[in-house]
């Protein structure tokens, strides 16, 4: 099992909601409400951002009757966006209790505290009732869990029956290392690729029938391709003295100054064929 010590401290502890605070006030967002898409370039933390959350929220299907579990809820900006799209509640757990805390803030922010909430609690021992919920949720979590068989037979048995569970996760590719650090893990120790074929019958073992199963690798390719042109050229702009300043919302916020080594080393995962991306929407059977 990863040592979810190293787990936090990998993803910060340290003054977290006073530095959130200050960027969001040199954002221009002091006061007044604070919508999903103001929030996405921080609180969408899993490649392709705001985008690869709305097409797993169609792919898995929501209305307001929904409850919803979202397992690794981070700084909650995809829970708030689906309880804001859907009308739909929202609970949200994480290891980082700088990262639930900074979760309840936005909420309120927000104006959704009344749809979602978050607890402190770990992925592999779920502190709810079997048949809670109608949908689990999770984005770019999974990498740092080993125990991949407990973690999903948790989800099913937090699920009602009939209950889905979407995922959106990076995988092992052509079985090649990764470039380290990547977003998840500065090092191998704390890193827990699956093969797709090992992730699918961990999965149905767990009970669940797959029902969607979707590769979204040329897809984030493209994205961090488009991501490394826009800053090649706001470098160029800014040698000539005509970039404006950088925004202050941003991963680095939470990841600190070498998230951008961190995405660009996923990015080249990527590109190699070292890593790959999946969506996939499973099912557990009534």
């Amino acid at each position: 099992m990863v040592d979810s010590v190293k787990v936090v401290s990998h993803y910060g502890e340290k003054d977290f909601l006073e530095r959130l605070d200050a960027a969001l006030a040199a954002a221009g967002l002091r006061d007044g409400a604070l919508p999903p898409e103001a929030l996405a370039p921080l609180d969408q933390f899993h490649t392709r951002g705001l985008a690869a959350t709305e097409e797993l929220a169609t792919a898995v299907g929501l209305d307001a009757s929904s409850k919803v579990l979202d397992i690794g809820s981070g700084l909650g900006g995809p829970s708030r966006y689906l309880a804001s799209k859907y009308g739909c509640r929202v609970q949200g757990i994480d290891l980082s209790p700088a990262f639930v805390a900074a979760a309840r803030h936005l909420a309120r922010r927000s104006g959704m505290a009344d749809r979602v909430s978050y607890d402190c609690a770990n992925a592999l021992d779920l502190p709810y009732e079997a048949e809670s919920f109608d949908v689990a949720w999770t984005q770019h979590v999974a990498m740092n869990i080993a125990d991949r068989d407990t973690l999903y037979r948790e989800a099913a048995r937090v699920l009602k029956k009939g209950g889905r569970l979407a995922l959106y996760d990076v995988v092992t590719g052509n079985g090649e290392p990764l470039h380290f650090p990547v977003p998840w893990s500065r090092e191998p120790a704390t890193s827990f690729l699956m093969a797709p074929d090992a992730m699918r019958a961990s999965l149905e073992g767990a009970g669940f029938r797959i029902l969607d199963w979707t590769d979204r690798t040329e897809a984030a390719r493209a994205w961090f391709d488009e991501r490394r042109r826009a800053a090649a050229a706001g470098a160029a702009a800014a040698a000539a003295a005509t970039a404006a300043a950088p925004s202050p919302l941003g991963l680095h916020l939470a990841m600190g100054p070498d998230f951008a080594v961190m995405a660009g080393n996923l990015g080249r995962n990527i590109a190699e064929g070292r890593a790959a991306v999946l969506q996939v929407v499973a099912e557990r059977p009534r």
